[in-house]
């Protein structure tokens, strides 16, 4: 996967075969900081990391700090591997449950979430990414194409893929 803008432009990122998540595709990720715009100086939260190639496009693209949360040792193992590659960058990493980390995190201008698409706790899942956002923060998440009991205040969708907004205000 290689990352598309910023200074880290045309730098790849490594992947692995059979991997236990599916990258976020290109047009997905360029559409997400087309709406995103200026996140230059902004600290971001990546949830179910998976690649890591959000926070790492984020990164590329000015943000000051990236979070990476994901209860997968393999995952873990890939995202400090490719955070050698952005090695003047503050990069945090935490192997851990979503919901525990949510508990006692610190505020984000930006949290990204990309559950597996059989995750059935998004409406849990919602509200606690919410209450960790600085004001007028961003939660987005990552989902097939469904409605959720929180209204969003912003919907794309890319056929089988869909990025919904909430906005803490």
């Amino acid at each position: 996967m290689q990352i598309h803008a910023g200074r880290y432009k045309g730098l790849r990122v490594k992947t692995v075969k059979n991997a236990p998540y599916r990258p976020t595709t290109s047009l997905v990720r360029k559409s997400l900081f087309d709406i995103l715009k200026n996140i230059s100086g902004k600290n971001m939260l990546d949830l179910f990391s998976g690649s890591g190639i959000i926070g790492f496009e984020a990164l590329s693209r000015g943000a000051k700090t990236i979070t990476f949360v994901d209860s997968s040792l393999r995952v873990n193992s890939l995202l400090k591997m490719n955070s050698i590659l952005f090695k003047e960058e503050e990069i945090n990493f935490f192997k851990n449950d979503v919901f525990k980390f949510l508990k006692s995190c610190d505020s984000f201008d930006y949290i990204f979430a990309d559950p597996p698409y059989k995750f059935n706790e998004i409406d849990r899942l919602i509200p606690q990414a919410i209450s960790c956002l600085n004001d007028d923060g961003i939660f987005i998440l990552e989902s097939s194409p469904q409605e959720y009991s929180i209204s969003p205040y912003r919907v794309n969708e890319y056929g089988d893929t869909q990025l919904t907004f909430w906005k803490k205000n």
